[in-house]
């Protein structure tokens, strides 16, 4: 299982605009489709909501096991 860090730098991000940046989706659009066909973790709980705010010691965790770990700059 990979973590990632991905450092933001500002109060917060969404869980799209996550998904966009990492390169997990093409484009912001695709974040309502990807969501509601894979399981998304956030924190240990499923979220299929793309405009989820993550903060810094937030944990994201993908479908593939791969974890994304936001920080703050």
């Amino acid at each position: 299982m990979e973590t990632k860090k991905v450092i933001i730098d500002r109060p917060f991000i969404t869980l799209g605009q996550l998904l966009k940046e990492e390169a997990i989706i093409p484009t912001g659009g695709a974040a309502k489709w990807y969501l509601k066909e894979n399981t998304v973790l956030v924190n240990g709980e499923p979220d299929n909501r793309r405009g989820r705010k993550l903060y810094p010691a937030d944990e994201v965790t993908l479908p593939d096991s791969q974890k994304l770990v936001i920080e703050g700059k």
